[in-house]
């Protein structure tokens, strides 16, 4: 007899439906199982991760805050002169924290400049017809020189006025451009030079005597066809502070005065002058502590979203629970050598009945704490035991590569592996269970339809047989 492949055919009977019904039975339970231990470790490393990922960034605050510097800055804020709108500002200041503070009056006499060299027009011989007219008839060199800077320009034979223009102007990194002026009666060459600072004149020679007239010193050693007069000559910049004057080669004063950069902006009008406060980087570091309040709080906000609900994926967390107690009693740190300032509470921090920080408490605020003693502050995070150190070493310990939440994030995926190798083994296992069901329902079939076949055989001879009714 043919093997039946499809359970029920021969015997009649829905063997498909019991089959299907028993791998049913079952099967859901266990999908229904792993569902549900895939959503909680899923939602278990989401909490960790976001938790992770608001301590990180307390860490980077806490990383800036441990570096003194930050404390130590200085910020020069700039009064500029009354008419500064309509002229523009007169001084520019910035300061890093070797300034000492106090305040300064600043004026500007003179800008630094280059020099200026062009043609010189009282003599006819000089000037050029136009800007198309050849210069010289065979190859030459060019050596333009201010200051320590140097460098040659070759010129074809043949070459023109505005051809030379084109090749001085074509490096621009030279310092050096040109160009030509057509008064109506005379076209002349201005050369200028970028180079400032008293004695760095522009000094230009040639190796072609046909080129003379583009030199301020001539190929025989005489004068040159270009002349630089007296108010077009390279100066220093001047400036004056507290009645002191300082000249530089540039309009940036670094260090001219201890700790400041001071960048001549224009020439001072009769009397007027800047005024320069500098002072410790109070909004700097009222930012920095802010940024502190801010991440902490965040921090204290996650972990309450993740485990202070009986639905809370984290909910009854030891670590999560230790994290929280750690950062709270680390407020409370007591830091040697810090003056005035012991803990964070003694510069006007306080903690809520939700344990955020806020930037009051009842015996001063931040604010006044600045006032009080600006310096003592920096110390309370950034000596030997402080804020910044306590907080760096619980937080490297939770948060590094090797730290406690990437170890738990490794045990959940370890997890999820492990969840996933028991999928494949009952899916498996259900293969294995319809492939045995399959068979045991296949025999049954194949007996009941052999039975019916001889039921059927059976009856059709006792039809044959005299007198025989079928009722």
């Amino acid at each position: 007899m043919a093997t039946i492949t499809n359970a029920g055919v021969g015997s009649g009977l829905d063997l498909e439906a019991i089959i299907s019904a028993t791998l049913q039975a079952s099967n859901q339970p266990k999908l229904q199982k792993f569902a549900s231990r895939e959503s909680e470790l899923e939602v278990q490393l989401t909490g960790i991760g976001g938790i992770k990922s608001v301590m990180s960034k307390l860490q980077d605050v806490f990383e800036e805050l441990a570096s003194p510097e930050e404390f130590n800055q200085r910020v020069a804020s700039v009064r500029q002169p009354s008419n500064s709108a309509e002229l523009g500002d007169l001084v520019s200041v910035t300061s890093d924290k070797t300034a000492t503070t106090g305040a300064f009056e600043i004026n500007v006499l003179q800008l630094a400049k280059g020099s200026r060299a062009q043609t010189d027009g009282t003599n006819p011989a000089n000037a050029f017809n136009s800007a198309d007219e050849v210069v010289t008839t065979s190859a030459g060199i060019l050596t333009f020189t201010a200051g320590e800077n140097s460098f040659d320009i070759d010129i074809e034979a043949g070459s023109t006025l505005e051809d030379i223009r084109q090749a001085i102007n074509s490096d621009s990194s030279s310092g050096i451009s040109a160009n030509i002026i057509n008064t109506g009666t005379q076209t002349l060459l201005v050369i200028e030079s970028a180079e400032a600072g008293a004695g760095n004149d522009l000094v230009i020679t040639n190796n072609n005597a046909e080129l003379d007239r583009l030199s301020t010193v001539a190929n025989d050693g005489g004068a040159g066809g270009l002349k630089i007069g007296a108010e077009d000559q390279a100066q220093d910049a001047i400036i004056e502070v507290d009645g002191i004057q300082i000249s530089n080669t540039s309009n940036v004063f670094s260090n001219s005065v201890q700790g400041l950069t001071i960048t001549a902006e224009r020439q001072s009008e009769t009397n007027e002058t800047a005024n320069v406060d500098v002072a410790f980087d109070r909004e700097g570091v009222t930012e920095k502590i802010d940024e502190f309040i801010s991440a902490f709080n965040n921090t204290i906000d996650m972990i309450g979203q993740q485990s202070s609900a009986v639905s809370s994926p984290l909910f009854g967390d030891a670590t999560v629970r230790a994290i929280k107690d750690q950062l709270t009693n680390a407020l409370t740190t007591t830091v040697s050598n810090a003056g005035d300032f012991e803990t964070i509470f003694d510069i006007g921090l306080s903690l809520n009945e939700n344990g955020k920080l806020e930037k009051q408490n009842v015996v001063r605020s931040l604010n006044e704490a600045l006032d009080t003693n600006f310096s003592d502050i920096g110390k309370l995070f950034t000596n030997p035991g402080g804020i910044a150190e306590v907080f760096g070493t619980i937080l490297d310990n939770y948060v590094d590569s090797s730290g406690v939440l990437k170890q738990r994030q490794d045990i959940l995926n370890l997890q999820k592996d492990d969840l996933e190798d028991d999928r494949l083994n009952h899916q498996f296992r259900m293969e294995q269970l319809e492939s045995s069901l399959r068979k045991k329902y296949a025999s049954l079939d194949t007996l009941i339809a052999s039975m019916r076949s001889s039921g059927d055989y059976l009856m059709g001879q006792l039809s044959s047989l005299p007198g025989f009714t079928q009722e």
